[in-house]
């Protein structure tokens, strides 16, 4: 599997939130370089980035940094997400050497834009659908949508998206464990790769994600149980992560 620690950045600093409520945060690092240089130390490949600031207003505020890991470590495959609205923003992360974007809250109001990104970006975007009781959530996690996930998930399939990060906002940060038969019968419904996020606190949850690898689950993002101490990057990446050929 594609085992994918998570960089949250709010206001320059690496944080974790509790079911993406912003003023429910813990400030982990002041220096964003050094945690990613921890992960990738322990062997990570691929790097979640997520510009919390740039969700709630819109627009970008943690570019600064996030060129400034994409420049540290340029063999470290690279998603980001969070404010990206236009193909401006998109064309910029992608020249300073970002892998993918990861497109949240526009994708769900203005379904139209990631048919257009995946025309001039193809096999650059992901869509980030996070949910809760079956519905999307959108700006920042602030506001819930009559979307049901399934469907627009199969709407971004045909748009040709490389992938769908599914969160459950209802167990992000809390360490609660994954919603496995969710994320499961999502991939099930599409043939578009789903990458888990949200609850992961254990080994155990690794196992059951692997468990439904062949269903179209490729990959987790391990957030505040690698930031406590819980799961061992190290271990994962030893037992279930990928190696790049």
């Amino acid at each position: 599997m594609l085992i994918i620690p998570a960089i949250d950045l709010k206001e320059g600093k690496c944080v974790r939130l509790r079911q993406g409520r912003m003023e429910d945060n813990t400030i982990f690092s002041d220096n964003p370089l050094k945690m990613v240089e921890r992960w990738v130390n322990a062997g990570a490949e691929r790097l979640h980035v997520i510009d919390l600031d740039g969700a709630m207003a819109g627009k970008p505020r943690n570019s600064d940094v996030i060129h400034s890991i994409v420049e540290e470590f340029p063999n470290l495959d690279i998603q980001v997400g969070g404010g990206i609205r236009d193909e401006d923003t998109v064309q910029e992360y992608l020249d300073a050497g970002v892998n993918y974007v990861i497109i949240g809250t526009k994708a769900v109001s203005e379904p139209h834009f990631v048919n257009d990104l995946c025309l001039s970006f193809p096999g650059h975007v992901i869509v980030g659908l996070d949910a809760k009781d079956g519905k999307v959530a959108i700006d920042g996690w602030s506001k819930l949508s009559n979307h049901d996930v399934i469907d627009m998930a199969q709407h971004f399939e045909r748009d040709g998206v490389d992938a769908i990060v599914y969160t459950d906002i209802t167990r992000d940060g809390m360490l609660s464990g994954v919603n496995v038969e969710s994320t499961a019968a999502l991939a099930q419904s599409i043939r578009v790769p789903v990458i888990a996020s949200g609850g992961v606190s254990s080994m155990d949850d690794i196992a059951a994600l692997a468990k439904v690898e062949e269903e179209g689950v490729v990959g987790v993002i391990i957030g505040r149980a690698l930031y406590e101490g819980d799961i061992d990057l190290a271990e994962v990446m030893k037992k279930y992560g990928n190696k790049k050929t």
